[in-house]
């Protein structure tokens, strides 16, 4: 007797969802939220996700029902429930592909900062050995203008900032010179 109650009363509501009821659909919702969300969840899912998902198969099963084309050969909650995991699936496999490009553009990015150290490199070994060593101490080695001004024998700070400055332009010149802008940017 009680599954014939809980028949009518899934019967009843489907029709009342069909109709437009509003309140049939929000007393639906609450039914089965646990069990929808649950599903979410415990496939790599958050709460907030497991919300949307279910929120989001409400309403793809609300279009189909007040359309009037859906008919319906199961219990409500397994028909839900399947719209929950073929979204979710949908999901995962759309952060897969975003994780993926990820992966993708950090292996881009990697390779091309080796391109920019290999050519930096290689215009820091084209000039003078004072040069050399105020860039590779300030920016390899991070020392103060203070230290460096000490290791090469300047004066004081002001002639280690200025060599410093003068050097960094003739790097600049130098990798314009050898290099296009296409180089960094491929």
């Amino acid at each position: 007797m009680v599954f014939r109650t809980s028949v009518s009363s899934e019967r009843e509501l489907f029709e009342r969802i069909c109709k437009g009821d509003e309140k049939a659909l929000e007393s639906l919702y609450k039914k089965y939220y646990r069990m929808m969300t649950k599903m979410v969840i415990s496939n790599s899912g958050t709460e907030e996700e497991a919300r949307d998902i279910y929120q989001d198969a409400l309403i793809v099963f609300w279009q189909k029902a007040t359309s009037g084309n859906l008919v319906l050969t199961s219990k409500i909650s397994t028909y839900i429930y399947s719209i929950c995991q073929n979204l979710w699936r949908k999901e995962l496999e759309r952060k897969k592909r975003l994780s993926s490009e990820e992966k993708d553009s950090v292996v881009i990015e990697n390779n091309d900062l080796e391109e920019r150290n290999r050519i930096i490199a290689e215009c820091l070994n084209k000039l003078d050995e004072t040069c050399r060593q105020v860039l590779m101490y300030y920016y390899f080695d991070e020392l103060s203008m203070q230290d460096i001004a000490e290791k090469l024998g300047f004066a004081n700070t002001d002639t280690a900032k200025t060599k410093k400055y003068k050097c960094k332009v003739k790097l600049d010149e130098l990798v314009k010179t050898l290099y296009s802008e296409r180089d960094f940017l491929d």
